[in-house]
């Protein structure tokens, strides 16, 4: 069916009016006077009359019209159809407390931090969930949530990429984080609901264990897999990194305890093997439907009315160019011509 995308551009169809009703009309402009002697020179430009004052004012009024269709967009909506919604629900705990500063890694010859190898494991995981709701949850003495499950991957990514070292405290409060992770996804639709917590230490601060946090995501369904930095010295790591102190801070018991709590399972985040197990992992989950949506395919319809008040916009000019005399008096001429020979 035919419908309008901005209907409402349809009120200013009296606009037109008002302004002639409340504004003053325009003085009559008084100009010098030129003697002629003759009006010869003259008649070629009283043949060219400008149309009478009704059909004007009709055919301004239809240019009028058209152009506020044109503006309204017509469109042309096609049959309903629905889409459905499917995916997981995937929550980034990532931590940024003080210790992820340490600059215990090397990039193409320069320092590098924690934070970076931590930012480049994140994304790559980031830039494979391309059906899921992400959610970040930052984390250090305390955690907050940065960006609430949503499905605009270069959001979360960007908020990743701008977290700084120190802003949640010093130390680490793994438990809390897990604990904000339940209570920003039980309110999800039920189904595959997965933490990813990725973090460099062991937990130093908070009010809940992380066992105890863990246990609280079992029992609602939540499988958290856990992502440590650890590795050897020397080691060559993810994305041209290499190890250059060895991390003595880490505790991977407590996160083989807390994935295994979950059903979930313990990486290194310096391994690329194993992180694509997780990325293995997290793909064979089967994606649950939340939702559906009704989409109407739509066409734009608003070319016709535009171009029919371009075509009525010439008319004025030809009239005022005499074409209509003119082709009168072109008939009239073969007319003639035929009626000597």
């Amino acid at each position: 069916m035919i419908t309008l995308a901005w209907p409402w551009v349809l009120l200013a169809l009296p606009l037109p009016l008002l302004v002639r009703w409340l504004l003053p009309p325009a003085p009559a402009s008084v100009g010098e006077q030129l003697r002629l002697p003759s009006l010869a020179g003259l008649a070629p430009m009283a043949a060219t009359r400008p149309a009478p004052c009704r059909a004007r004012q009709a055919l301004a009024v239809l240019i009028w019209l058209m152009l506020l269709l044109a503006a309204a967009r017509p469109q042309w909506l096609g049959d309903p159809v629905l889409l459905p919604v499917s995916g997981r629900d995937l929550m980034l705990a990532v931590d940024i407390s003080g210790s992820m500063e340490q600059p215990d890694y090397e990039a193409n010859g320069r320092p590098a931090t924690r934070l970076a190898v931590v930012r480049t494991a994140a994304s790559r995981f980031i830039a494979r969930r391309t059906q899921d709701r992400l959610g970040l949850i930052l984390f250090g003495s305390r955690p907050y949530v940065q960006s609430p499950l949503t499905y605009d991957r270069d959001a979360v990514m960007q908020l990743l990429d701008e977290a700084i070292v120190g802003l949640a405290g010093q130390d680490t409060a793994i438990g809390d984080a897990i604990a904000l992770a339940v209570k920003r996804l039980r309110d999800a639709p039920p189904g595959e609901r997965v933490l990813v917590l990725l973090t460099d230490g062991d937990n130093t601060a908070g009010a809940v264990a992380p066992l105890t946090a863990a246990k609280l995501a079992a029992r609602i369904g939540i499988r958290i897999h856990t992502i440590g930095l650890s590795g050897r010295a020397g080691e060559a790591t993810t994305s041209g990194y290499r190890i250059q102190r060895a991390a003595d801070d880490l505790n991977p018991a407590l996160l083989r305890a807390v994935a295994a709590a979950t059903g979930g399972r313990f990486f290194r985040a310096t391994d690329a093997a194993e992180l694509e197990q997780v990325y293995d992992l997290l793909d064979r989950l089967e994606p649950s439907i939340r939702d559906s949506r009704t989409y109407r395919p739509a066409q734009e319809r608003y070319v016709w009315p535009a171009g029919l008040a371009l075509l009525l916009s010439l008319a004025p000019a030809l009239w005022r160019l005499g074409w209509p005399e003119r082709r009168r008096g072109d008939d009239a001429a073969v007319g003639g011509a035929g009626t000597r020979a």
